[in-house]
């Protein structure tokens, strides 16, 4: 398994934490407390009795902002785990938008109740409340790991095309100038030139340039 490959099971990973305390936040009733009970999106409880909240225009906003929340993380994490399944299905970016509009409606959810029980004096946000804003990072964590972008760390076992084909070329009558042995210590002698030279192989085809040829070429010392 890759270094990509594994970025995307973490993200998969959070992307299951996430969607499952936006279903938690959603379900549950227990976004604030006041004296003798407690409320959530859809009931609230006084002592023990619970029963339904009226719908008013603030209230409508953040239950459709959660539910459309909860609908792409579940959608985000079922993209997810194909990506880990499916050799072939290459839909990171989507995967990370998905993962984008289902943080962005919670942040939008979450900001409307916010400003809306920030006036009351005796009102507490509760664990329901602090649920949602948890998933909110990890939805966007989940959707950056997701879609591996500008990640270019695996690369195919083995050499490259080029050194394997290059390797596999004929010298094509060039005379081999270069020592396949170890290298003897040579006495210089005063006022003798030193010639070095080396060839080079042509390009293969998908490489090569059309003014492209093999040439040798010397130093001179």
């Amino acid at each position: 398994m890759g270094v990509k490959r594994s970025l995307q099971s973490g993200g998969t990973m959070l992307g299951f934490l996430a969607n499952s305390f936006i279903v938690l936040s959603t379900a549950s009733n227990y976004w604030i407390r006041y004296s003798g009970g407690h409320s959530g999106l859809w009931q609230e409880c006084n002592e023990g009795i619970c029963s339904n909240i009226p719908c008013d225009s603030t209230l409508a906003v953040t239950r459709a902002c959660m539910v459309l929340a909860a609908g792409c993380g579940i959608m985000g994490l079922v993209m997810g785990l194909r990506l880990l399944c499916s050799e072939g299905y290459s839909r990171g970016q989507t995967t990370c938008a998905v993962f984008f509009i289902s943080g962005l409606l919670l942040l939008i959810a979450l900001t409307v109740y916010t400003v809306k029980n920030a006036w009351k004096d005796d009102v507490f946000y509760s664990w329901s409340y602090f649920l949602g804003w948890l998933a909110l990072p990890f939805s966007i964590l989940a959707g950056n790991l997701d879609s591996g972008r500008g990640w270019r760390g695996d690369f195919p076992e083995g050499p490259t095309p080029l050194l394997a084909e290059t390797s596999q070329l004929p010298s094509q009558g060039l005379p081999n100038t270069l020592h396949s042995g170890p290298l003897e210590p040579q006495t210089p002698v005063p006022g003798a030139l030193l010639v070095i030279c080396a060839r080079t192989h042509p390009a293969p085809p998908a490489f090569r340039s059309p003014s492209h040829q093999a040439s040798a070429f010397c130093w001179r010392t």
